[in-house]
């Protein structure tokens, strides 16, 4: 046998730990992206959902009030058809931008497709839900998107839902959609 065919056995175990860690590195981020949109700083609907799972079963569990807010933006199609998809990605950056900038580290913010978010308040009822709605309108029609040096106007349209002993996070999105979709139609 040849010197080269000897392997040092505590070399090898370390070169197999540090393989195993790269690999569960490698997991964490791939599971991480798979809750995450891939266009925006936000969840994803999957990451919004379980996000939800865990807030419900917090709050049932210790009595915390919690609202969801769904958010619908107006305007956004015009954005797209008059400025092209890149501004309608970008515009769509800048609303989770801001809607994160303008929650608390523990809400949760998601895109549920399209140009539909989702807000997750803990801690907060329905008062403070509307009063946060009210505000991030106000600040959406501040704040308007630019691109290129103009200003597309985007605005939003909300509805708020606070928690009631939901058990399926699907029945507590479907109201507040159905809530913005009555503040919409009634714009």
């Amino acid at each position: 046998m040849t010197d080269a065919a000897v392997i040092d056995p505590y070399a090898e175990i370390e070169r197999l730990r540090a393989e195993l860690e790269a690999l569960r590195a490698r997991a964490e981020a791939a599971e991480a992206a798979a809750d995450h949109d891939v266009l925006t700083p936000a969840l994803n609907r999957r990451g919004f959902v379980a996000a939800m799972k865990s807030a419900m079963a917090y709050c049932q569990r210790h009595g915390t009030p919690a609202v969801l807010l769904y958010l619908d933006l107006d305007g956004f199609k015009g954005v797209n058809d008059r400025l092209g998809h890149a501004a309608g990605d970008a515009a769509l950056v800048h609303v989770a931008e801001l809607l994160r900038a303008n929650l608390r580290e523990s809400d949760a913010v998601g895109r549920l497709g399209g140009d539909e978010f989702g807000l997750l308040m803990l801690n907060a009822g329905l008062d403070e839900g509307r009063e946060k709605a009210r505000r991030l309108a106000a600040t959406l029609e501040a704040d308007p998107f630019l691109w290129d040096g103009a200003a597309a106007g985007l605005g939003g349209s909300f509805g708020v839902r606070a928690f009631a002993a939901h058990t399926d996070p699907e029945v507590w999105l479907a109201e507040a959609d159905a809530a913005m979709w009555i503040r919409k139609k009634g714009r």
